[in-house]
């Protein structure tokens, strides 16, 4: 399949004002053409304002839990249909996993951009700097031979003065200048200890934000001249979920709930696509507000539940039916914010006392993880291999382990430490029908935990 011609808007660090460009180039390009959003890495929050953005659903493409040969398939499946696709980096361009060799480029928008054959646009923050900006362009474009750094936005600008001086500093290295922004200070979207604010928090607010987003890049930026840099990626088979399955959906489908609304929206879209193709009914519901529905098996993403945790407290008849469903046999997996509403306590506030313990708010801890499964349960075998990511700020709190072991919960994962010391997290029932976890993993990258669990709920 041809996929969609693309480019990669990076920048040199983070804090450069790369989303708020990226998702109003998304906007401004989908008042007149279809557009795929694509965020390099693990992050959830970033694509729901490309969705919004965008008009279709942001994706992921994270070399490190999904392997670099899968990056071309599941961005010719991504881009499928659309005339343009718009890839936001993670970070400054070349920061990725971290290992044994500095300059390795594994999980880092360099990558992704090498691996697709698209080009860059590089953004550059202006404030403190003048002539220097020059230098730091022609380190980035000179980096690697496999990236290409075709242009450049300058963010920030103080005048217009400034943005000649920089502008002409810049092209005597050789590089185009697409665009220079001025300083704003009305066009944020709100922060909080874990990044932005998810998109479906801002409610109605978001889409006049974004449509200032846009009208910023197209006012600043020459967006024709940008769009002839696009380039289209070799042809490749399209990532499919059947096939990444290794079987067809089963017949009969059995349905399988997943959680939504503002305190669990962290799912990838290739999450919803393999429960599908593996058979599964899937239907959303908003422990916010929603009922609980009835269901063979049970998905609770990521997201912020400390954030919602009044509001999820008084939510007695959902908390009373999931239980129930629980003891009934129901097939549960808790991913981080799933985890945390399991427990008996978090911050203080009552949750489901499906798992006993409790959590708080506690230090952030965040990076990759490659795991093995230390027991069987609904989501893989003991031995099972995964590559995941740990973003948190909270934890458990030091009797939730022992307390859980002593009601027959045992560990779902063990990995090695920064220090080298194995780590064992997560938390597996007795029966093996309840799996809750830190660890995000992307299905895509480990599609056998999707199979697995469908195949458990329809056992």
């Amino acid at each position: 399949m041809v996929a969609a011609p693309g480019l990669v808007i990076a920048a040199t660090a983070s804090g450069t004002g790369k989303t708020t460009i990226a998702t109003g180039l998304m906007r401004a390009l989908s008042r007149s053409r279809s557009v795929a959003p694509f965020k390099v890495g693990p992050d959830y929050i970033d694509p729901g304002y490309h969705g919004v953005a965008a008009g279709r659903r942001g994706r992921n493409l994270d070399s490190y839990m999904c392997q670099p040969s899968s990056i071309p398939p599941l961005y010719a499946h991504g881009s499928a249909g659309c005339d343009i696709g718009v890839v936001e980096g993670v970070m400054g361009l070349f920061d990725g996993r971290i290992g044994d060799d500095p300059l390795s480029i594994e999980g880092s928008t360099a990558e992704i951009a090498s691996l697709l054959g698209l080009p860059v646009v590089l953004v550059i923050d202006a404030r403190h700097m003048s002539q220097s900006a020059a230098a730091m362009v022609h380190g980035f474009a000179t980096m690697r031979t496999d990236v290409r750094v075709s242009g450049v936005i300058i963010n920030r600008v103080g005048s217009p003065r400034h943005a000649d001086i920089i502008t002409h500093a810049v092209e005597s290295m050789g590089v185009e200048v697409l665009g220079a922004i001025p300083r704003v200070t009305d066009i944020e979207v709100p922060s909080r200890h874990l990044g932005l604010v998810t998109a479906v928090e801002q409610g109605e607010q978001l889409d006049a934000v974004i449509e200032a987003m846009a009208n910023l890049v197209e006012r600043y930026v020459d967006i024709d001249r940008l769009l002839s840099l696009a380039r289209t990626p070799a042809e490749v088979a399209a990532w499919d979920p059947n096939l990444a399955l290794g079987r067809v959906a089963s017949a009969g489908p059995v349905r399988v709930a997943v959680a939504a609304g503002p305190a669990f929206s962290f799912t990838y879209a290739e999450h919803l696509e393999l429960l599908a193709a593996a058979g599964a009914e899937v239907v959303e519901f908003d422990p916010l507000s929603d009922d609980l529905p009835e269901a063979a098996g049970y998905i609770i993403p990521g997201g912020f539940p400390e954030e919602h945790a009044d509001a999820l407290s008084v939510r007695d008849d959902v908390r009373r039916d999931l239980r129930q469903a629980a003891e009934d046999g129901a097939i549960i997996h808790g991913e981080c914010a799933g985890l945390l509403w399991l427990l008996e306590d978090l911050g203080g506030r009552r949750m489901c006392g499906i798992i006993p313990g409790r959590a708080s708010m506690a230090r952030l801890k965040l990076g990759y993880r490659e795991g093995v499964a230390l027991n069987d349960s609904a989501l893989a075998t003991v031995g099972t291999r995964v590559r995941g990511h740990e973003f948190h700020k909270t934890a458990l709190s030091d009797d939730t382990v022992p307390a859980a072991t002593a009601a027959g919960w045992r560990p779902a994962w063990a990995w090695r430490g920064w220090d080298g010391k194995p780590v064992t997290e997560g938390l597996i029932s007795d029966s093996g029908r309840i799996h809750a976890s830190y660890l995000h993993v992307h299905p895509a990258g480990s599609p056998v935990l999707v199979g697995r669990f469908v195949e458990a709920c329809a056992g």
